[in-house]
């Protein structure tokens, strides 16, 4: 995989999480009081909102972490392990984007 082709896969994870942190914004908003629900449904709401707000935290870092990989995607060697000089599968590097080893030399 070259590195335009890289280059679009991590675009298209950043534009996915994008998505995926709004959404988790939009459903960790705060239960309003004037809601006529259950006292049951009321702590379950907000055992959901806090879910989702460890959730909206891991998105977030994700991000962090996809927009460092762009940054660094010119450098030399990037996308090859430190230590064996193999090249790090994709899947890997948008799973975890600060990885700078396979899978392999990563045990």
């Amino acid at each position: 995989m070259n590195e335009e082709e890289i280059k679009k896969k991590i675009d298209e994870e950043i534009v996915k999480t994008e998505k995926l942190i709004a959404d988790y914004k939009e459903q960790s908003k705060p239960v309003t009081l004037d809601n006529s629900i259950g006292r049951i449904s009321r702590m379950d709401a907000i055992n959901n909102k806090s879910i989702t707000e460890s959730a909206l935290r891991q998105a977030e870092a994700k991000l962090s972490k996809l927009h460092h990989a762009m940054d660094n995607i010119d450098k030399p060697g990037f996308g090859l392990c430190i230590k064996c000089k193999q090249p790090i599968p994709i899947g890997r590097i948008l799973l975890m984007p600060e990885s700078n080893k396979c899978v392999n030399c990563a045990r």
